[in-house]
């Protein structure tokens, strides 16, 4: 089975230029931890993910510590906070963002979101633009089915 089979093809997607405040609200309201960031070419051009603004407003040498104790909300990571108000997403988001395309068979996939740790893949079209998105869980659930048959 290929991934074009099971992508899902409505997808919701962000612009560079949209605020990273607003941009996190529409994760809040939709239940995700993530999505595509595709420009006015519906070229793929980032990730927008908790992880990324976690990494923006955690201190830089966070994961070179360990384990670290912090004081109940430190000034710093609330100043940098009250900084996501005034970022766009393009200075959030992750620009090297892993992808497979349409013809990529399910365990392909599933390769790729393990070695390379990604929850969600955006999926490309022979243009190298954006036609779906697909979850560990949605090749999950395909391979499952696939057993059964």
């Amino acid at each position: 089975m290929k991934i074009r089979e099971i992508m899902i093809k409505e997808i919701t997607s962000l612009s560079p230029e949209m605020s990273a405040l607003d941009a996190w609200d529409v994760l809040q309201k939709m239940k995700i931890s993530g999505l595509p960031v595709i420009d006015d070419k519906n070229k793929l051009v980032g990730m927008f993910t908790e992880k990324e603004i976690l990494v923006k407003i955690l201190p830089s040498y966070m994961e070179a510590v360990g384990k670290f104790v912090y004081d109940e909300n430190p000034k710093a990571v609330r100043q940098k906070v009250s900084l996501l108000a005034k970022m766009r997403v393009r200075e959030v988001m992750r620009e090297n963002v892993i992808t497979v395309n349409e013809d990529t068979v399910l365990c392909e996939a599933a390769h790729v979101m393990l070695t390379q740790k990604a929850r969600r893949t955006p999926v490309l079209n022979q243009n190298q633009e954006v036609s779906g998105i697909v979850s560990r869980g949605d090749v999950l659930k395909a391979l499952f089915a696939e057993y059964k048959e």
